[in-house]
């Protein structure tokens, strides 16, 4: 399950705990174990918020990149359609993809 989507154009420890703060404020994940890869600004995020998080290259983590990998490919052929949007139209259009995917599982 998705449980938060968010669109940014990077990666850093500013979006990073904002991410983190916004899937607080939707979900109870204090007891949640995230496991991250080797960016350091997720390891940071979890961190500031105090949630426990686990570094994993391979195993369950890779279960979540297969997702990452699914969404990848069904949106791949719509690059056409995002190359010019505003980035909100395109945030939406994730959120949106996120809640029809959710309703499958």
């Amino acid at each position: 399950e998705l449980l938060h989507t968010k669109l940014e154009p990077t990666r850093t420890n500013v979006i990073a705990r904002t991410f983190f703060a916004e899937l607080r404020e939707k979900h109870d994940v204090d007891d949640a174990v995230f496991l991250v890869d080797g960016a350091a600004p997720l390891k940071d995020a979890c961190q500031r918020h105090g949630l426990d998080f686990r570094y994993k290259r391979h195993g369950n983590r890779n279960s979540v990149e297969r997702v990452f990998r699914e969404v990848k490919r069904r949106t791949s052929s719509f690059s056409n359609c995002f190359s010019n949007a505003q980035r909100d139209t395109a945030d939406d259009w994730l959120q949106s993809f996120a809640f029809a995917w959710n309703q499958l599982i």
